[in-house]
């Protein structure tokens, strides 16, 4: 949408400590995910974590009061920005994201007290903070879907108007980030 982009926080907890064997395939499944997600048509950027190598952090990572320490102080989370609800839905939910996604049973808990993500759109050019994120997350569990916290199948354009996440332009893109992906370097 011009004028705004697409902001997503990510929240879990797995089943054991970080450092679990359990956790394994999410530690070294990571890296190639977002590699693979910072290649994706319409990927804008993404917030790292302080004192980790990678993208800088927008601001001090904060966790939404559904967290619960297991002794390692760590849940996974995450920022992103995307162009638009159709470029994020294809990064998401199709390639080596969802293959992790699909694994997630195996180490992470069930969420079913409060959602997966939130979706809310921000003016071109800002980033959201991980204050910013959680308050969006907590309001998603608190009130539903609405124009300032929504999901991908409640979704709300800027203006605040209902639509619908178009699947079919979802998986033309998600199939062109295939090819990107396969396609030797020179090629890219």
């Amino acid at each position: 949408m011009s004028g705004h982009w697409l902001a997503v926080y990510v929240f879990g907890q797995f089943r054991t400590r970080a450092d679990h064997p359990d956790v394994e395939i999410f530690h070294t499944s990571e890296p190639g995910v977002w590699a693979a997600m910072e290649r994706s048509e319409g990927f804008i950027a993404r917030s790292g974590y302080e004192d980790e190598p990678g993208p800088d952090s927008w601001g001090e990572q904060v966790y939404p009061r559904y967290w619960q320490d297991n002794g390692d102080g760590w849940a996974p989370s995450i920022i992103s920005l995307w162009q638009d609800l159709e470029t994020a839905l294809a990064a998401i939910y199709r390639g080596p994201h969802a293959e992790i996604l699909k694994k997630g049973p195996d180490f992470m808990q069930d969420h079913t007290d409060y959602p997966a993500y939130v979706l809310w759109w921000v003016p071109e050019n800002h980033r959201p903070d991980w204050d910013e994120a959680v308050d969006r997350f907590e309001l998603l569990g608190d009130e539903g879907p609405s124009p300032h916290a929504f999901t991908f199948k409640v979704a709300f354009d800027p203006a605040g108007n209902a639509v619908t996440a178009n699947g079919n332009t979802a998986r033309q893109i998600a199939e062109r980030n295939r090819l990107t992906a396969e396609a030797p370097k020179s090629v890219q």
